[in-house]
Protein backbone atom coordinates (compact mmCIF):
# COMPACT_ATOMS: atom_id res chain seq x y z
CA UNK A 1 0.00 0.00 0.00
CA UNK A 2 0.99 3.43 -0.85
CA UNK A 3 1.44 5.80 1.65
CA UNK A 4 1.19 10.12 1.91
CA UNK A 5 5.43 10.06 1.85
CA UNK A 6 5.25 8.38 -1.15
CA UNK A 7 2.76 10.43 -3.25
CA UNK A 8 4.60 12.52 -5.66
CA UNK A 9 4.46 14.36 -9.32
CA UNK A 10 7.10 15.06 -11.24
CA UNK A 11 6.33 18.20 -13.34
CA UNK A 12 7.62 18.52 -16.84
CA UNK A 13 5.45 20.88 -18.76
CA UNK A 14 7.16 24.40 -18.85
CA UNK A 15 10.20 26.54 -17.92
CA UNK A 16 10.06 30.12 -16.84
CA UNK A 17 12.46 32.06 -17.31
CA UNK A 18 13.58 35.84 -16.05
CA UNK A 19 14.04 37.23 -19.84
CA UNK A 20 10.44 35.92 -21.05
CA UNK A 21 8.69 36.97 -18.06
CA UNK A 22 6.64 40.93 -18.55
CA UNK A 23 8.48 44.05 -16.72
CA UNK A 24 5.01 44.23 -15.26
CA UNK A 25 3.56 41.32 -13.14
CA UNK A 26 -0.44 42.54 -14.01
CA UNK A 27 0.89 41.76 -17.73
CA UNK A 28 2.15 38.59 -16.67
CA UNK A 29 -0.82 37.48 -14.88
CA UNK A 30 -2.98 38.10 -17.91
CA UNK A 31 -0.35 36.08 -20.07
CA UNK A 32 -1.10 33.21 -17.60
CA UNK A 33 -4.55 34.08 -17.14
CA UNK A 34 -5.11 34.00 -20.51
CA UNK A 35 -3.93 30.74 -20.95
CA UNK A 36 -5.15 29.13 -17.83
CA UNK A 37 -8.61 30.23 -19.43
CA UNK A 38 -8.22 28.78 -23.10
CA UNK A 39 -6.81 24.59 -21.00
CA UNK A 40 -10.69 25.08 -19.68
CA UNK A 41 -9.46 24.67 -16.15
CA UNK A 42 -12.31 23.92 -14.12
CA UNK A 43 -13.06 27.16 -11.43
CA UNK A 44 -10.18 28.45 -12.92
CA UNK A 45 -10.87 31.74 -10.72
CA UNK A 46 -10.41 29.78 -7.52
CA UNK A 47 -7.99 31.38 -5.16
CA UNK A 48 -6.64 31.22 -1.49
CA UNK A 49 -6.83 34.24 0.48
CA UNK A 50 -5.19 34.23 3.74
CA UNK A 51 -5.79 36.80 6.35
CA UNK A 52 -4.66 37.26 9.33
CA UNK A 53 -6.95 38.08 12.52
CA UNK A 54 -5.55 41.11 15.48
CA UNK A 55 -4.10 38.13 17.53
CA UNK A 56 -1.61 37.21 14.54
CA UNK A 57 -3.06 34.38 14.33
CA UNK A 58 -3.07 33.40 10.61
CA UNK A 59 -6.18 31.58 8.73
CA UNK A 60 -6.95 30.49 4.68
CA UNK A 61 -10.30 29.48 2.29
CA UNK A 62 -10.60 29.73 -0.87
CA UNK A 63 -12.81 32.80 -2.65
CA UNK A 64 -13.34 33.54 -6.45
CA UNK A 65 -11.49 36.44 -8.58
CA UNK A 66 -14.33 38.32 -9.43
CA UNK A 67 -12.02 40.95 -12.07
CA UNK A 68 -8.43 42.22 -11.92
CA UNK A 69 -6.66 45.00 -13.40
CA UNK A 70 -3.60 47.47 -12.65
CA UNK A 71 -5.24 48.40 -9.34
CA UNK A 72 -5.67 45.19 -8.26
CA UNK A 73 -7.71 41.75 -7.94
CA UNK A 74 -11.32 41.47 -6.20
CA UNK A 75 -13.47 39.25 -4.65
CA UNK A 76 -16.44 39.45 -3.06
CA UNK A 77 -18.14 38.43 0.36
CA UNK A 78 -20.15 39.06 3.44
CA UNK A 79 -18.34 42.01 5.54
CA UNK A 80 -19.27 40.20 9.10
CA UNK A 81 -17.68 37.02 8.19
CA UNK A 82 -14.17 36.16 9.73
CA UNK A 83 -11.71 36.79 6.40
CA UNK A 84 -13.40 40.47 6.85
CA UNK A 85 -13.01 40.84 10.57
CA UNK A 86 -9.62 39.85 9.66
CA UNK A 87 -9.65 43.02 7.22
CA UNK A 88 -10.72 45.41 9.43
CA UNK A 89 -8.30 44.78 11.61
CA UNK A 90 -5.58 43.73 9.35
CA UNK A 91 -5.48 44.38 6.08
CA UNK A 92 -2.49 42.89 5.16
CA UNK A 93 -3.43 39.74 3.12
CA UNK A 94 -1.95 36.91 0.49
CA UNK A 95 -3.98 35.48 -2.79
CA UNK A 96 -2.71 32.12 -4.03
CA UNK A 97 -3.63 30.25 -7.52
CA UNK A 98 -2.70 27.11 -8.22
CA UNK A 99 -3.23 25.46 -11.95
CA UNK A 100 -2.09 21.88 -11.21
CA UNK A 101 -3.18 21.39 -15.04
CA UNK A 102 -0.20 23.56 -16.25
CA UNK A 103 2.05 23.04 -12.78
CA UNK A 104 1.57 26.78 -12.27
CA UNK A 105 1.25 29.26 -9.36
CA UNK A 106 0.86 32.45 -8.38
CA UNK A 107 1.26 34.43 -5.18
CA UNK A 108 0.03 37.62 -4.43
CA UNK A 109 0.49 39.82 -1.19
CA UNK A 110 -0.83 43.17 -1.36
CA UNK A 111 -3.57 45.30 0.86
CA UNK A 112 -7.25 45.00 0.95
CA UNK A 113 -9.76 47.32 0.74
CA UNK A 114 -13.39 48.45 0.16
CA UNK A 115 -14.41 48.87 -3.30
CA UNK A 116 -17.38 51.68 -3.75
CA UNK A 117 -20.52 50.77 -3.04
CA UNK A 118 -21.80 51.51 -6.44
CA UNK A 119 -19.13 48.58 -7.80
CA UNK A 120 -20.10 45.69 -5.26
CA UNK A 121 -24.07 46.94 -6.61
CA UNK A 122 -23.00 46.11 -9.85
CA UNK A 123 -21.67 42.72 -9.11
CA UNK A 124 -24.70 41.83 -7.30
CA UNK A 125 -27.14 43.28 -9.47
CA UNK A 126 -25.30 40.26 -12.08
CA UNK A 127 -25.59 37.45 -9.84
CA UNK A 128 -28.22 35.06 -9.85
CA UNK A 129 -30.80 35.22 -8.39
CA UNK A 130 -30.37 32.25 -5.53
CA UNK A 131 -27.26 33.74 -4.53
CA UNK A 132 -28.84 37.40 -4.15
CA UNK A 133 -31.37 35.52 -1.60
CA UNK A 134 -28.52 33.51 -0.02
CA UNK A 135 -26.45 36.85 0.42
CA UNK A 136 -29.15 37.91 2.68
CA UNK A 137 -30.01 34.24 4.19
CA UNK A 138 -26.99 33.52 5.20
CA UNK A 139 -25.38 34.99 8.86
CA UNK A 140 -21.91 33.98 7.22
CA UNK A 141 -19.64 32.55 10.06
CA UNK A 142 -21.89 32.64 12.80
CA UNK A 143 -23.13 29.49 14.76
CA UNK A 144 -26.48 27.91 13.69
CA UNK A 145 -28.65 25.45 15.42
CA UNK A 146 -28.82 23.06 11.84
CA UNK A 147 -29.26 23.53 8.05
CA UNK A 148 -33.04 24.60 8.87
CA UNK A 149 -31.74 28.32 10.14
CA UNK A 150 -30.03 28.64 6.48
CA UNK A 151 -33.54 27.05 4.84
CA UNK A 152 -35.82 28.98 6.70
CA UNK A 153 -33.81 32.13 6.17
CA UNK A 154 -33.80 31.31 2.57
CA UNK A 155 -37.45 31.29 2.26
CA UNK A 156 -38.29 34.20 4.57
CA UNK A 157 -36.04 36.37 2.23
CA UNK A 158 -38.03 35.18 -0.88
CA UNK A 159 -40.92 36.20 0.59
CA UNK A 160 -40.32 39.09 1.92
CA UNK A 161 -39.03 40.22 -1.26
CA UNK A 162 -42.17 38.78 -3.21
CA UNK A 163 -40.65 38.79 -6.84
CA UNK A 164 -39.26 42.73 -6.34
CA UNK A 165 -35.65 43.66 -7.12
CA UNK A 166 -33.54 42.39 -4.81
CA UNK A 167 -30.90 44.98 -3.51
CA UNK A 168 -27.40 43.84 -1.96
CA UNK A 169 -27.09 43.60 1.72
CA UNK A 170 -25.53 46.88 3.35
CA UNK A 171 -23.00 43.49 4.83
CA UNK A 172 -22.26 42.22 1.33
CA UNK A 173 -19.86 43.73 -1.04
CA UNK A 174 -16.33 43.78 -2.85
CA UNK A 175 -12.59 43.99 -1.85
CA UNK A 176 -9.76 45.09 -3.81
CA UNK A 177 -6.56 43.44 -3.22
CA UNK A 178 -3.72 46.26 -4.00
CA UNK A 179 -0.60 44.23 -4.88
CA UNK A 180 3.17 44.93 -3.20
CA UNK A 181 4.66 41.73 -4.81
CA UNK A 182 4.34 38.84 -6.80
CA UNK A 183 5.77 35.34 -7.29
CA UNK A 184 5.41 33.33 -10.46
CA UNK A 185 5.80 29.64 -10.29
CA UNK A 186 6.37 27.27 -12.26
CA UNK A 187 7.02 23.28 -11.62
CA UNK A 188 10.05 22.02 -13.33
CA UNK A 189 12.12 18.00 -12.69
CA UNK A 190 13.63 17.24 -9.60
CA UNK A 191 11.74 20.00 -7.48
CA UNK A 192 14.03 22.56 -9.16
CA UNK A 193 10.93 24.98 -9.67
CA UNK A 194 11.43 28.39 -11.18
CA UNK A 195 10.10 31.10 -9.06
CA UNK A 196 10.03 34.99 -10.01
CA UNK A 197 9.55 37.44 -7.54
CA UNK A 198 8.28 40.92 -8.26
CA UNK A 199 8.43 43.31 -5.66
CA UNK A 200 6.48 46.74 -6.03
CA UNK A 201 9.63 49.90 -5.29
CA UNK A 202 8.79 53.38 -3.66
CA UNK A 203 8.79 54.91 -7.24
CA UNK A 204 5.98 52.26 -8.12
CA UNK A 205 8.26 50.50 -10.82
CA UNK A 206 8.61 46.79 -10.02
CA UNK A 207 11.94 44.61 -9.27
CA UNK A 208 11.91 41.55 -10.25
CA UNK A 209 14.65 38.62 -9.18
CA UNK A 210 14.62 34.81 -9.45
CA UNK A 211 14.35 32.79 -6.31
CA UNK A 212 15.74 29.56 -5.50
CA UNK A 213 13.24 26.42 -4.98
Amino acid sequence: MSTISSIRKEYTLQSLSENDVDVNPVNQFEKWWQQAVESKIEEVNAMTLATVNQEGKPSARIVLLKGYDEKGFIFFTNFLSHKAKNIQSNPNVCLVIFWKELERQIRIEGVAEKISEMDSDDYFNSRPLISKIGAWASPQSQPIASRNILENNFEKVASDFNHNPIVRPPHWGGYLVIPNKFEFWQGRPGRLHDRIEYTKEESNDWSRVRLAP
